[in-house]
């Protein structure tokens, strides 16, 4: 059987699921792990709710098909049939590695208490973090063990390119494919993830255990 792992491996190598307009709904791949991801013209649903359920609250919703699985309509009835809660649909982007050292010096730091470490341990495993002059960098292990990065750049340091700075770092670290989960109306940050060479490649909101901190 495909995993939610498979299918992500092929999305990074540029191979996608059929732009069928259909739903494929797999097991979640850890109990943390619950969510909705979208491609041009095909979803995967990862649950472990019973997969029949999803389809016939699908084909209940009542928008075009291709936009029923990222619709209010169907998202709100997971989230109340999964007792979970969720923050946004996010677009998904991913980069390849990339070999050199980084531009930007770097400090691996290790203090649970700064926010955007705390942030990344409760969605991620194994989290390695950086510290920058004016930003932090973050790398962990999320969705279905894929290996996710997240920035943070001070108010004070912004508009001075750090931001692509710890981005491409980040790709220079990973040694491997590196997801990233931008909110689409952070248009900022999506322009950065580009112009360090992320490619987008669908959308996904996650099902979060307990109240999102």
């Amino acid at each position: 059987m495909e995993t939610l792992r498979d299918i992500l491996d092929a999305a990074a190598a540029g191979r996608f699921p059929p732009a069928d307009g259909a739903t494929t709904v797999l097991p979640q791949p850890s109990p943390r792990d619950a969510g909705v991801l979208s491609f041009t013209a095909h979803t995967v649903v990862f649950t472990d709710e019973d997969p029949e359920w999803v389809y016939e609250t699908l084909r209940a919703v009542d928008s075009d098909p291709l936009a029923a699985s990222m619709s209010p309509r169907f998202l709100t009835a997971l989230l109340e049939r999964t007792g979970r809660t969720a923050e946004t649909i996010d677009a998904v982007l991913v980069g390849d590695p990339l070999p050199g050292e980084p531009s930007c010096a770097l400090r691996e730091i290790d203090d649970p208490a700064h926010p955007r470490i705390a942030y990344a341990r409760r969605r991620r495993d194994g989290v390695r973090a950086w510290a920058a002059d004016g930003g932090v960098l973050a790398l962990g292990r999320g969705v279905a063990g894929r290996l996710e990065v997240s920035v943070e750049v001070d108010a004070g340091a912004r508009h001075r390119g750090l931001g692509r700075q710890l981005v491409t770092a980040a790709r220079q670290l990973a040694g491997e494919p590196l997801w990233a989960q931008v909110a689409p109306g952070n248009a900022r940050a999506l322009r950065v993830f580009q112009a360090a060479g992320y490619r987008p490649v669908g959308a996904e909101l996650l099902l979060q255990r307990g109240t999102p901190l």
